[in-house]
């Protein structure tokens, strides 16, 4: 207790001081008259806050402040409104400490941080035409890079052998570590997200805001037990995970994230110089082409795993997925095609550079090509509402039936990363790709990561999303949907792209290419709205007995073939049948017939009671 009153009275005191010399700091500063009684009034308000001990606390921190405050005055500005502008609101933050701290009761550590955030601000106002200085000094460095640096010191990376040798290793590893966490948070996004449009909680345990939930998730899988079943096929059985997973990395490689950036390296050979660096492994002229190819075999890890688990839900979700593949692949292609037609290049890179404005995105010039695209993006990484292949309500886990442990940690390994590729695939091809549509990743190059980032960040969302709000659909609709639905729509889109770009060439004008496109999304609206209007009344006419889903199609050529091949294949069988009963009855000549006499059925007798027979 005697400790705690000599503390109190030694921060009484040092209060005393601190204003004292805060009155004569303000009284001495070159500041004008206002000023000077600005300063004086906030010292008497905040000397009239102080009545008790309890209080004092606070004001030795806040008296601080204004002392140094006085002593910055001596530092002023040229302009005298500036200063007195800056002086008050600094004056004013510093008032709100104690004010919040007595009349509003806040906790201790509010004031404490309101303190911090006004010597912040303190120091910056001292220093603001540093820092303005500063500031202006970077834009331009950032922007100017040009200017700033001669062109003779810049050399192409893949022109210098040490560069092209180191480059591309050094960018492989931090590109899969990126992915790979990218991965692993991934799964969180989906949980979170998950979990507030399902007004659930979410995983909050480890870490801030269940940060730390994937390492646990990954440690938990590391000690798995990995059990292999008895009858299955080793080989094929181990290597369907990485056949799987891989092709999914290899992806990445074709992808640029950025435009060129110049970094700074010293070479020996060479001396300083700058070196300018592709932020991409490969650009080659049919990256498209090894977009398709490595996207297809992913499926065949899905059917490899589910023949050789020797398991009937294991193979029907790999038969599954390899009809899916072929339903939706052809849907792919050709959605695919329609960017190329527009930059002119199967190269990823040129398309993306042909998209520098917010007008010039491909999905604005033909919408319909980028709505298939990612449909059939969806179906081929098995997600909802594609995901057929691992349906648990009929299939268990579908192909994954069988596995545990590490092997199943790759197949979702394999499924989250395919969603981070297939996006930026979506984003590179139509939404482009690294530009913000501004102009602004031309300026500053090193933005071009950070702007793919947003986008594939919001079109992850848009999948968990889908995820969250539409069913599985039924695997017969599944297939209709890809072969009388997209694969149409598919052509017609490449017909769109196609018959613009045929007309603003024979016209040498954008104009007749947009006047040319807006036609053919006008008859494409009128014509979806026919059809579907179609649909709709013959949908309420039909009778549900008269489904070809449930009863088959009653009439047309392939009924009536099916009926020629039925009986043609009836033939044999009937034959056979005929033959066994001609052989019995061929058998049967010169045998004595069977005699049957008849057994009368003796008459049943009626029960009779203890008092007839004369017994108890």
């Amino acid at each position: 207790m005697t400790l705690y009153r000599v503390f109190r009275t030694l921060v009484g005191a040092a209060a005393v001081v601190l204003g004292i010399l805060a009155a004569l700091t303000v009284l001495l500063a070159p500041a004008d008259t206002l000023t000077k009684l600005i300063l004086l009034a906030v010292l008497a308000a905040t000397a009239a806050l102080v009545v008790n001990q309890q209080q004092r606390a606070l004001a030795v921190g806040l008296l601080a402040i204004v002392f140094v405050l006085g002593l910055a005055s001596i530092f002023s500005y040229d302009n005298p409104l500036l200063t007195r502008l800056i002086y008050i609101l600094l004056l004013l933050g510093a008032l709100a400490v104690p004010a919040a701290v007595v009349y509003f009761r806040a906790p201790p550590i509010v004031g404490l941080l309101m303190l911090v955030g006004v010597a912040l601000l303190l120091i910056v106002a001292v220093n603001a035409q540093s820092i303005y200085d500063w500031g202006v000094g970077a834009l331009d460095f950032v922007f100017n890079s040009q200017e700033r640096i001669p062109a003779e010191s810049i050399v192409y990376c893949y022109d210098d052998p040490g560069c092209s040798g180191i480059y591309p290793i050094v960018y492989s590893l931090i590109l899969f570590f990126v992915v790979l966490t990218g991965f692993a948070y991934t799964t969180l996004l989906e949980r979170k997200l998950l979990a507030w449009i399902q007004s659930r909680v979410g995983p909050n345990r480890l870490g801030p805001g269940g940060f730390f939930q994937p390492v646990a998730d990954g440690i938990k899988l590391i000690f798995k037990e990995d059990i292999m079943p008895a009858q299955a096929d080793r080989a094929i059985w181990t290597i369907a995970p990485v056949i799987k997973a891989v092709p999914v990395l290899i992806l990445f490689a074709v992808i640029p994230w950025g435009p060129n950036i110049i970094v700074p390296w010293f070479a020996p050979a060479l001396g300083d110089v700058w070196f300018e660096v592709p932020l991409g492994l490969a650009d080659p002229n049919v990256g498209v082409l090894w977009l398709l190819a490595i996207t297809s075999l992913g499926t065949y890890g899905v059917v490899l795993a589910g023949w050789a688990s020797a398991s009937k839900y294991a193979m029907l979700g790999g038969l599954r997925s390899s009809a899916q593949m072929i339903s939706y692949e052809l849907s792919l292609g050709l959605a695919m095609v329609v960017p190329i037609l527009l930059a002119g290049s199967m190269s990823v890179g040129d398309m993306i550079r042909g998209q520098t404005f917010i007008w010039e995105w491909y999905v604005f010039q033909n919408p319909l090509a980028a709505a298939i695209l990612m449909l059939a993006l969806l179906a081929e990484v098995n997600r909802a509402p594609f995901d057929l292949p691992e349906a648990e309500q009929e299939l268990t886990q579908g192909y994954q039936t069988e596995y545990s442990g590490m092997k199943f940690a790759l197949f979702m390994m394999a499924e989250y990363l395919g969603m981070i590729a297939v996006s930026m695939i979506v984003a590179s091809t139509f939404l482009g790709g690294y530009n913000d549509g501004f102009g602004l990743v031309d300026a500053v190059p090193i933005l071009g990561p950070l702007v793919l980032f947003g986008k594939v960040v919001l079109l992850l969302v848009g999948m968990i999303w889908v995820r969250a709000t539409l069913p599985r659909i039924r695997y017969d609709r599944l297939m209709a949907l890809g072969w009388k639905v997209m694969l149409p729509l598919a052509l017609v889109a490449v017909m769109w792209t196609a018959v613009a770009i045929v007309v603003a060439d024979a016209f040498g004008s954008p104009i007749a290419y947009a006047v040319a496109a807006g036609i053919m999304f006008a008859v494409l609206i009128a014509g979806a709205y026919f059809l579907m209007g179609r649909s709709r009344a013959a949908a309420d006419e039909a009778d549900e007995a008269l489904d070809p889903m449930i009863t088959g199609e009653r009439s047309g050529i392939g009924y009536a073939a099916l009926n020629v091949i039925g009986g043609i294949l009836a033939g044999p069988f009937a034959l056979y049948n005929w033959l066994l009963s001609a052989l019995d009855r061929l058998g049967s000549i010169g045998e004595q017939p069977e005699i049957i006499t008849a057994v009368e059925k003796a008459p049943e007798k009626k029960p009779t009671s203890a008092r007839d027979t004369g017994t108890d």
